[in-house]
C-alpha cells in the first residue's frame, strides 16, 4: 500500500473546509461579510462493519442506542443501522430494535423472529403487512434481510434471551384496537370499555384525519371513551403485578395506542407542534414500558429519523417548543447512559412521493448547500465516515448551529433549499455522526393494497 492510500485510511483525516458565515459585519459599508474558517474535523474511515470498532467502543455500556436516519427512503442507512444493530445484538447483548413503526405490525414481526425458523421468502411476504402509506419505510428489502437475520439468530435461544423488535409509534388507532380485542375478550368490563371506543369511532371509516377534522368542527371527541379503556386496562396490569404477562403487555400498550393516538389526531387538528409533541412523548414512553418490561438489564437499539433521534435542544425545535425521542431519553436515562448516532450524505438517490398518498418515486437528490453540514464533510473528503462528537470539543465554531438536511415521505429536490436545512449544533445534538458521501434508493416491497388510513407522519413527514 503507497503513503496516499495509507493517508485515506488513517484514522484521524485533518483538513481546511469550507467557508462559513458567522455574521462577521464589516463596519465601513454595513454589510455583512463572509468570514473564512478552517475547520479540524477528526474521523474514521467507514469501508465495512469492521471499521464500526470505533463506533461500538464509544457506545461503551449505554443502555439506549438511538440510529438515526437523514430520510426514510435511502438504502444504506438501513443496512448501515442493521450492520451496527447486529454487533450491538451479539457482542454488547441488547435485547430489542424498537421503530419508528406502528404497534400492530411491529409486534407481528416480533412474533416472526421469536418463531420457528423461516426463509427470506417468507419475511418478505410477512413485511407486506406495511401496507399504509408510506409503505416503504418499513416495507422494504433492507428490513427484510435484518428480520431473516433475527429470525435466524433466535433460533436455539431461551425465550429470555431472544432478541425482539417493536414499534413505537403512535399510529394505528385503529388496526390497534382489533388487535386488543382477543387480550380481553374473557374481562367483561374491558369488552364493553373497547367497544365503547369502537363505537365512538366508527363513523370516521377508520380515517382518524376524519376523526381530527370532526373535532376541529366541535362535532367529535373520544377522549372520554379512550380515557375510560386505558384505566380500565391499568387496573387490570395492577392485578397482574409483577409478574405481568407478555399478553397483559401487549393488550395494554394496544390501549395506550388508542389514548394517546386519539390526542394525536385530536391536536393535529389544530397544532403542528402539539401533536409533535404528543406523538414524541408517545414513542418515549412506548421505550421507558419495553425497557421496564423486559428488565433493570435490559438494553434498547432504536432506529427513527434524525427529526427524533437527535437532541432538538441543539436544533431550532426547541424554539418552537417541541421536543423529541432523543431529549425525552437522554433525561430520563441520563446523557452516560444513551448513544445518539446520526446519518447524512451529500447526493444520491432517495425513495420519496411528491403528495400525501402519491406514488413511490426514486428521486436524485441535488449536492448538499454551501455551508451545510453534508457539504462541509464532503469538502473534507468525498468518503465515508465516522465522526466522533466529542473529538470536536475543541472545534468552537461546530458549537453553532450549521444547517443538517433532514427529508421526509415528502420531497421535491427542487425546493429542498426553503425548508430541508435543520440548523443543528452537531457535537451536541448527536453523539456520532455516520457520513454516507453518495447513497442509493431504499428498495421497496410492492404491496397489492394501501389501507385507507392517515399516512404516516402526517403531517410533518418526518
Amino acid at each position: 500500500m503507497n503513503k496516499m492510500k495509507k493517508g485515506l485510511c488513517s484514522c484521524w483525516l485533518l483538513l481546511c473546509l469550507c467557508v462559513i458565515p458567522f455574521g462577521c459585519r464589516n463596519t465601513s459599508t454595513g454589510s455583512k461579510a463572509e468570514k473564512t474558517v478552517t475547520l479540524r474535523i477528526p474521523n474514521h474511515p467507514l469501508r465495512n462493519e469492521q471499521d464500526l470498532d470505533v463506533l461500538l467502543q464509544q457506545i461503551g455500556d449505554a443502555r439506549v442506542v438511538l440510529l438515526g436516519e437523514a430520510s426514510h427512503g435511502t438504502s444504506e442507512y438501513y443496512t448501515w443501522r442493521s450492520a451496527i444493530s447486529k454487533r450491538l445484538i451479539q457482542e454488547k447483548g441488547f435485547d430489542f430494535i424498537a421503530v419508528e413503526g406502528e404497534w400492530a405490525d411491529s409486534y407481528r414481526v416480533n412474533e416472526f423472529i421469536k418463531g420457528d425458523a423461516k426463509d427470506s421468502a417468507a419475511a418478505v411476504a410477512l413485511l407486506e403487512q406495511y401496507n399504509r402509506w408510506p409503505t416503504w419505510m418499513w416495507g422494504n428489502y433492507e428490513v427484510a434481510s435484518l428480520v431473516t437475520w433475527l429470525n435466524g439468530y433466535n433460533q436455539g435461544k431461551p425465550a429470555t434471551s431472544k432478541a425482539g423488535f417493536f414499534g413505537l409509534d403512535v399510529y394505528c388507532l385503529w388496526e390497534s384496537m382489533i388487535e386488543l380485542m382477543p387480550y380481553v375478550k374473557d374481562d367483561p368490563s374491558l369488552v364493553k370499555a373497547a367497544r365503547k371506543v369502537h363505537q365512538c369511532f366508527q363513523p370516521y371509516s377508520a380515517d382518524a384525519m376524519q376523526y381530527a377534522q370532526a373535532v376541529a368542527n366541535v362535532s367529535a371527541n373520544c377522549r372520554a371513551e379512550t380515557n375510560r379503556l386505558w384505566k380500565e386496562i391499568q387496573k387490570q396490569s395492577k392485578a397482574e403485578g409483577i409478574s405481568k404477562r407478555e399478553a397483559q403487555f401487549v393488550a395494554e400498550q394496544n390501549a395506550l395506542v388508542a389514548l394517546n393516538g386519539e390526542r394525536y389526531y385530536r391536536a393535529a387538528a389544530s397544532s403542528n407542534s402539539n401533536s409533535w409533541n404528543i406523538r414524541d412523548r408517545h414513542m418515549a414512553q412506548t421505550l421507558k414500558r419495553l425497557l421496564n418490561f423486559h428488565g433493570p438489564d435490559s438494553k434498547a437499539i432504536i432506529w427513527q429519523h434524525n427529526t427524533h433521534a437527535g437532541d432538538a435542544r441543539y436544533t431550532d425545535m426547541a424554539s418552537s417548543g417541541e421536543v423529541n425521542v432523543g431529549q425525552l431519553v437522554r433525561k430520563e436515562y441520563g446523557k452516560e447512559n444513551v448513544y445518539i448516532v446520526g446519518f447524512g450524505s451529500y447526493s444520491g438517490s432517495v425513495i420519496a412521493s411528491g403528495g400525501w398518498g402519491g406514488p413511490i418515486k426514486t428521486t436524485e437528490m441535488p449536492p448538499a448547500t454551501p455551508g451545510s453540514w453534508e457539504q462541509i464533510l464532503h469538502q473534507l473528503s468525498p468518503v465515508n465516515k465516522i465522526i466522533i462528537s466529542k473529538e470536536l470539543r475543541e472545534e468552537k465554531h461546530l458549537n453553532q448551529p450549521v444547517g443538517h438536511r433532514a427529508i421526509g415521505v415528502i420531497y421535491n429536490p427542487a425546493l429542498e433549499y426553503l425548508g430541508n436545512y435543520v440548523p443543528s449544533v452537531i457535537p451536541k445534538r448527536y453523539d456520532a455522526f455516520l457520513y454516507i458521501d453518495s447513497t442509493h434508493a431504499l428498495h421497496p416491497i410492492q404491496t397489492i393494497t394501501v389501507r385507507n388510513e392517515p399516512p404516516d407522519l402526517y403531517p410533518s413527514g418526518t
